[in-house]
């Protein structure tokens, strides 16, 4: 199951509390104070991981709470901090708090981390507190609570290679064709209804991801269908791959609604490098005049008999390196 939006609560580890000690020696039974610092709470850490591909984990676990840091101790012991919780999740993760909708963190690269809630600062012991005119303070700080908040957790995309059609234009046919990738095919509309990642292996130790994006319908980037939930995974492809059936009476009209809905929901992706495809070229039909409208070289592939396919891989590889 692909989960790409989920919400949770986070609660940072409190601090230890001081301590209030004094120094019980055989010859100075009225010692002064030792009394040590308590140690910090526990932190909660979000770690990008490569091998994670959904939120599957995170969605069957709303709340997050890090360990207190322990007390302070006599002979100016230190408490121990509490433990972090650290929560992976994967590449291309966005962390938003739902205070002020405010992005907290981005993370796009395997094994980058962020604190997003520090635990509490650990309290003073009495130790702390002595001064001339008070050699023998009975004082000691509480820990400070850690920080919390509750947090909205999506996950985009990020493939080197997007594809991008109108629901049976082939995308996720040819994704099963040139990759281990496995989607759900049908001959009916939003078949795809979560983005699939694909690896496309070649020469003998190279390979790029590429992502089957849900079907785009008319009014997608208004919200129809379900566009803005796979726009969004458009937005971190580094190229896009779009797809016009073959049989299509309207080829152009398409390829302009897809394009249209693109630019309307993100103008910036107007510059991102794309490739345009023309799929079934093993039905053998007979094409629409509309083809002829378009000023850009389109590739024809069949991702049944595998016409077209190597030349596709390779002006793929070209384009995203």
């Amino acid at each position: 199951m692909f989960i790409d939006f989920t919400e949770i609560e986070l609660i940072a580890g409190r601090g230890g509390k001081g301590a209030v000690h004094f120094r019980r020696e055989k010859y100075s039974p009225l010692g002064g104070p030792d009394g040590g610092d308590g140690g910090r709470g526990g932190h909660i850490i979000f770690k990008a991981d490569s091998d994670l591909h959904t939120r599957q984990d995170v969605r069957y676990r709303r709340k997050y709470k890090a360990e207190d840091g322990s007390s302070g101790g006599g002979s100016r012991k230190s408490g121990r901090s509490g433990k972090d919780v650290v929560v992976l999740v994967p590449i291309g993760t966005l962390l938003r708090n739902k205070l002020d909708n405010s992005i907290v963190a981005d993370l796009v690269n395997n094994d980058e981390s962020f604190i997003v809630c520090h635990g509490g600062k650990g309290g003073k012991g009495n130790v702390k507190f002595k001064s001339s005119t008070n050699q023998a303070p009975q004082t000691a700080q509480p820990g400070l609570f850690g920080e919390t908040g509750n947090y909205e957790i999506e996950l985009k995309v990020l493939a080197d290679v997007g594809l991008v059609g109108l629901p049976n234009a082939g995308k996720s046919t040819l994704l099963s064709r040139i990759s281990a990738a496995k989607p759900k095919i049908s001959d009916y509309p939003f078949t795809t209804l979560v983005p699939n990642l694909g690896i496309v292996k070649y020469g003998d130790y190279n390979s790029f991801v590429m992502a089957d994006i849900p079907g785009l319908i008319k009014g997608a980037s208004a919200g129809k269908g379900l566009g803005h939930q796979f726009l969004k995974h458009i937005e971190r492809n580094k190229v896009l791959l779009y797809l016009i059936d073959g049989t299509d009476e309207t080829p152009y009209k398409s390829f302009n609604t897809l394009k249209k809905e693109i630019l309307n929901f993100n103008p910036d992706l107007g510059i991102k490098p794309f490739i345009i495809c023309r799929t079934k070229s093993d039905i053998g039909n007979k094409l629409s005049d509309e083809w002829k409208k378009f000023d850009k070289d389109i590739l024809v592939i069949s991702a049944v008999s595998g016409e077209g396919l190597n030349n596709l891989i390779s002006t793929l590889v070209k384009s995203i390196q």
